[in-house]
This record gives C-alpha cells, sequence and structure tokens, in this order.
C-alpha cells in the first residue's frame, strides 16, 4: 500500500499517541485507524483505535503520521477526513484526543444517500441526514434504539420527548419518510418515555 497524507497529527497528538501504543503488545506492528462513524449534531463522530497493520484491508488508505506511526483512513472516508487535524483539545484539563475536521456532513432534504449496508444501517443513515435535521428547527430529533422485522423502533429527545404533537411527528413524518425511501420498512414506533418531558403527550396514571 502506498502512503498519502490526508490529515496533520500535531506533535503533541502524536507524543499522546505513541505513548498510547507503547503501552501494547507488539506496538511496533499497530497502526492507528481512524474512521468516521456517523454524524453527530452537526459533525460527523469517529472511531480511533489501534490495530495491526498486517491486517489492513485493500481499501485502506494508510498515511504516515511520524515517529513510526502509520495511520489508516478507509477509502470511503478520504473526503470526509481531508484536511482534518488531529491534536488534543484545547482545555488542559480535558483527556483524549481531538479532530478537527473542516468537512461538515451533508445535510437535510437535498442530502446525498447512499443507501449502503445492512437495512439498520439504512435507517440510522436517513434519520440523519433527512429526519433529524428536519426536526431539529423544533430543538427535537429521532434516535433509532432497533429493527423488529420491518418496524422500525425509535426514542424521541429534545423538543420531541414531551411534545403534544409527538405521535403526529412519528406518523406523518419520519415513518412515511423511511417506508418511501427504504424497502423493507412498514411501520415507525415511538417507544418514547413521554411523561418525561415537558407536556408530555402521555399523561402519567
Amino acid at each position: 500500500m502506498s502512503e498519502r497524507e490526508i490529515l496533520t497529527v500535531t506533535e503533541a497528538a502524536l507524543e499522546k499517541i505513541l505513548d498510547l501504543r507503547a503501552s501494547e503488545d507488539d506496538a511496533e506492528d499497530l497502526a492507528l485507524r481512524i474512521e468516521v462513524t456517523g454524524v453527530q449534531g452537526v459533525d460527523f463522530s469517529y472511531d480511533l483505535a489501534f490495530e495491526v497493520l498486517s491486517e489492513a484491508t485493500t481499501d485502506d488508505v494508510p498515511t504516515h503520521a511520524g515517529g513510526g506511526l502509520t495511520i489508516l483512513i478507509p477509502g470511503r472516508d478520504l473526503t470526509k477526513l481531508e484536511g482534518a487535524t488531529l491534536d488534543l483539545p484545547s482545555n488542559g484539563n480535558q483527556a483524549g484526543l481531538v479532530l478537527r475536521n473542516p468537512n461538515r456532513p451533508d445535510l437535510g432534504p437535498n442530502a446525498t444517500l447512499e443507501l449502503s449496508g445492512t437495512l439498520e444501517e439504512q435507517v440510522q443513515e436517513v434519520l440523519v441526514k433527512r429526519i433529524n435535521p428536519s426536526i431539529a428547527a423544533h430543538g427535537g430529533y429521532a434516535e433509532l434504539v432497533r429493527l423488529e422485522g420491518s418496524t422500525v423502533l425509535i426514542k424521541l429527545g429534545g423538543g420531541c420527548q414531551g411534545c403534544g404533537m409527538a405521535n403526529a411527528t412519528v406518523t406523518a413524518g419520519i415513518e412515511k419518510t423511511l417506508t418511501e425511501l427504504l424497502e423493507g420498512i412498514d411501520s415507525v414506533l415511538d417507544i418514547t418515555d413521554h411523561t418525561s418531558g415537558e407536556n408530555p403527550y402521555f399523561a402519567a396514571t
């Protein structure tokens, strides 16, 4: 695999990563995998983990970060991570690493949907790219709990949790969108505890 530079690792972050790697077995054989796992708010969410370099797939793109460290990035995530910087948090009291990424997810009604992977992953993509941007205007969001056959079980949060229009939001908006876009989805079931929000839809008994 030939190496190319996708993102930058600051000296402080590199030192931290190398220290962490040194505590692992076969440290010299380990690369750092960085991949995009989804969307959180208006930003991507990420997963960082050490992985044996020899186990990298043909889809992985390696980049040299210095200090003998190779970073592996899945080919599908290259454009999402290009130009990003891996650094330590600005707040010295905050642990871990931070990825400063100039790229943002393609959200909203015109967002591109890839609709690949498992049916559950496709449902998650539609929730993130189409549904949540729409209900975010009301301060709410929908979260996938699980699939049961052709039924999607969701929880509503934020402004939707105790909202009197919560059930209408599910049936008229979320269910309509999911059933139209995804073959194999027939219905949506809201399992939110609406008694926990303000103006709960279901009154406590």
